[in-house]
C-alpha cells in the first residue's frame, strides 16, 4: 500500500536525492514532493514492520517523520 509521510529537514532537490539514494534499494520506488510544507515523502509499504524500518531509516539520515 502506498503511504505518504510528512518529514522535516527535508529543504531542497539533494534532500530528496539523499533519500532516494539511501533507500530505494530496500524500498522501491520513493517519491519526494518538494511543493508542500511539511514536505511529503510517497513509498510503497507492506507492512508494519517495513513500516518502523522505514521511519528508522529517515531518522537516520536527518529527516524526522512526522506523525499525522
Amino acid at each position: 500500500m502506498k503511504k505518504i509521510f510528512k518529514a522535516n529537514n527535508i529543504s531542497c532537490i539533494s534532500c530528496a536525492n539523499l533519500i532516494k539514494g539511501s533507500l530505494e534499494d530496500d524500498f522501491g520506488t520513493i517519491e519526494v514532493n518538494l511543493n508542500t510544507t511539511p514536505k511529503e515523502v510517497s513509498v510503497e509499504i507492506l507492512n508494519d514492520e517495513q513500516e518502523i524500518s522505514f521511519k528508522k531509516e529517515m531518522n537516520e539520515l536527518g529527516f524526522e517523520i512526522i506523525e499525522n
